[in-house]
């Protein structure tokens, strides 16, 4: 008996989505086209993607910046190179910036003093360049500046500096003189300040600094040196406030110009002074009759010399009421810590300086000596000015040296007799072509200049 094989059906399976069908093979009808390739199947085709509109905008908008970026700095490298150019301006020149002038009138005015070429540029470059704001003044510009130079410069506010210088000796009239004949400084003083309270010396200032402005800073500068001087005084010095040496402090001023004699001329009126001892100084005479003008402009009479004023020591007892002029530091200094010597007496010697003495006698041959000074000179009289000059015929009085009478000119001159003619007068102390200060014709130290000298 014969048995059929029941042939099961196997269904076919499907295939995965994730694989991907695989082509048919075609059976070759040769082996020649069995060894040649099989052709690859195409690439599937990319599904469209749509850009959404915010990714669009912020991918456009970094290429424009990038695009700016790489503009800007090109910009910005051609800019830095204009502004650093050399400029124009062919040397050194001061410009005045008026205040409350804008940054495009600093531009014109610039441009119309030559020292910039753009103004444009500058004004672009002093907004927009990071630098501080532009200050009014008065600046020196260099040669060539660029730009940038020109624009700091006038942001850094450092200003071209003036000067104005009072020499010691000065009254405070003369001072506030000299004030008001400076153009550079602006406004008035509001006061003459009182004598004494102004320390001379150079004050420097900016364009536009007012005359009171300098009298305040001088006042200031006097407070501070005086009291510092003050404080380092010597003990034997007889003056009992800071005001009392400053009295005595313009009497040496006064009296003379060198500063090596400045001490010694202090220690002959402190020696006076503690003496009790009239001063007896002819600047004191000046002041006297003249006040804060403080030259008479001729010689001094007889009748003067007697005429009693508050400042005349000649008449009055120890110090004037207060100064006679301003002294300088190194007159305070001088008072403070004057020379220890014994000298009552000194006359000028001709050589810009004065002979002293201890005694009466002492201080005769010195005068003696100046009046052949003076004779070899062929000084004339009528010319001098603001000093006192003993007579020749005059007569030692019988008095003590140490307590001189009213009449006796002890300090510049011999003491003369009651009722003798005084002659007209030289000046020591205001710079006149017969100044005996300035005057060194003659050296009394060497015999070789010294012209023969008569006994007294």
């Amino acid at each position: 008996m014969f048995f059929r094989r029941r042939q099961t059906h196997v269904p076919p399976q499907p295939l995965a989505y994730d694989e991907p069908a695989q082509p048919q093979r075609l059976s070759p009808r040769s082996p020649n086209e069995a060894i040649k390739p099989t052709a690859a199947p195409p690439p599937p085709e990319r599904p469209e993607r749509r850009r959404g509109g915010l990714l669009a905008t912020i991918s456009g908008l970094l290429t424009f910046a990038v695009a700016v970026a790489i503009a800007a700095m090109l910009g910005l490298t051609l800019f830095q190179r204009q502004v650093q150019e050399p400029g124009p301006l062919p040397a050194d020149k001061v410009v005045v910036i008026p205040s409350r002038s804008g940054t495009g009138e600093i531009a014109e005015i610039l441009k119309r003093e030559g020292v910039i070429d753009h103004v444009g540029l500058f004004e672009f470059a002093a907004r927009f360049g990071g630098r501080p704001p532009l200050k009014a003044g008065e600046y020196t510009f260099k040669a060539h500046a660029s730009i940038g130079e020109a624009i700091d410069t006038v942001t850094t506010g450092r200003q071209v500096q003036h000067a104005i210088t009072f020499p010691e000796g000065l009254t405070s009239e003369q001072i506030v003189v000299r004030l008001n004949e400076n153009d550079v400084l602006t406004g008035e003083v509001g006061e003459i300040p009182p004598e004494g309270s102004l320390l001379p010396d150079t004050y420097k200032f900016e364009r536009g600094a007012t005359r009171q402005q300098i009298v305040n800073l001088m006042r200031e500068k006097q407070r501070r040196v005086l009291n510092d001087i003050w404080l380092r005084r010597s003990a034997d010095v007889p003056v009992r406030t800071p005001a009392e040496m400053v009295t005595l402090a313009s009497i040496v001023e006064k009296e003379t110009g060198r500063a090596d004699e400045r001490p010694r001329v202090a220690g002959v009126f402190v020696n006076r002074l503690n003496k009790r001892m009239k001063l007896q100084s002819d600047p004191t005479i000046v002041y006297g009759l003249v006040g804060g003008r403080g030259t008479l402009g001729r010689g001094i009479q007889r009748s003067e010399i007697e005429r009693a004023t508050p400042y005349n020591t000649y008449v009055i007892e120890g110090l004037p009421p207060g100064p006679i002029a301003n002294p300088g530091r190194a007159a305070l200094e001088a008072v403070a810590n004057p020379s220890r010597t014994k000298d009552l007496f000194f006359v000028a010697d001709g050589t810009g300086g004065h002979a002293f003495a201890e005694s009466l006698d002492g201080h005769q041959k010195n005068v003696a000596r100046w009046r052949q000074v003076e004779k070899s000179r062929q000084t004339t009289a009528p010319d001098s000015v603001d000093k006192a000059e003993p007579p020749a015929d005059a007569v030692p009085p019988r008095a003590s040296a140490f307590a001189p009478p009213t009449n006796a000119y002890a300090l510049d001159g011999a003491t003369m007799a009651p009722g003798a003619p005084r002659p007209k007068a030289f000046d020591a102390s205001e710079g006149t072509k017969l100044d005996p200060l300035k005057n060194k014709t003659y050296d009394l130290g060497s015999p070789k200049t010294v012209p023969a000298l008569k006994q007294p």
